[in-house]
């Protein structure tokens, strides 16, 4: 695979190139490069399968260097130090992100999907997805990713009836009725969908604001939603969830 390591510092470069070098040696290192400018030429010059790209560079984004570009073909691994904007907009997108330090074990996952990508000659709509995020510094995006085992679902917020745990899976329930099976912990679309008019009700629970109903007294309080599921609302975020519904408790 031609590979293309972006990062403003060299250490990081040169750190990630070594590893590759011992736990990918199918990925072959096409360029360094470590600001937006040099990697928009390597990009164009070398045509690489596969890009690492650093979230800050130098005071601009890697998400500056995509905005910059056209149709891409080529996959992308995100590595970053801790960002929260970045790594929300790279989640919504379903996009793979590897946090400085590197752990080697992440490394190779993220490496062996994107081979298996590559392979399929698969469109990248997931960088396409991330774009839409990006574009008009969006701070609340209209669509989330789904990735399902056969394929990305791309599905709009709104329609988002509830999530449910199912041990490490998530049940997405969309209007309608259509289930749709995730295979990330409902923890991590919490944290996505928190400021998104979803509320944590109880352990096992997410629902869209929009669609409750009602709020039943009965067994310390539950959620009546519009298609008439009843959520149960924990003990611990009994007084929270009140408080979102203000008028309505």
């Amino acid at each position: 695979m031609k590979t293309l390591i972006i990062d403003d510092e060299t250490s990081n470069r040169e750190n990630l190139q070594q590893l590759l070098q011992v736990y990918a040696p199918d990925v072959q290192i096409c360029a360094l490069s470590e600001n937006v400018d040099d990697a928009l030429r390597a990009i164009i010059l070398h045509r690489p399968q596969l890009v690492f790209l650093d979230i800050q560079l130098h005071g601009r984004s890697g998400f500056d260097l995509l905005k910059q570009l056209g149709d891409i073909d080529f996959e992308i691994i995100f590595v970053t130090a801790y960002d929260q904007y970045g790594i929300q907009a790279i989640k919504f997108a379903a996009l793979d992100y590897l946090l400085k330090p590197i752990d080697i074990d992440e490394l190779k996952h993220a490496v062996d999907k994107a081979r298996k990508a590559i392979q399929q000659k698969q469109k990248n709509e997931r960088l396409n997805h991330l774009l839409d995020y990006l574009k008009d510094d969006k701070k609340n995006p209209s669509r989330i990713a789904l990735p399902m085992f056969s394929e990305t679902r791309y599905v709009n917020i709104p329609d988002i009836v509830r999530c449910e745990a199912d041990n490490t899976y998530t049940k997405f329930v969309i209007i309608g009725g259509e289930h749709i099976l995730v295979s990330k912990t409902l923890k991590e679309y919490a944290d996505m969908l928190t400021g998104q008019g979803f509320i944590r009700a109880h352990q096992s629970h997410l629902v869209n604001m929009s669609y409750i109903k009602s709020w039943l007294r009965e067994d310390g309080g539950s959620l009546l939603l519009t298609d008439n599921t009843k959520i149960p609302v924990s003990k611990l975020n009994r007084e929270k969830v009140k408080a979102a519904l203000s008028g309505v408790v």
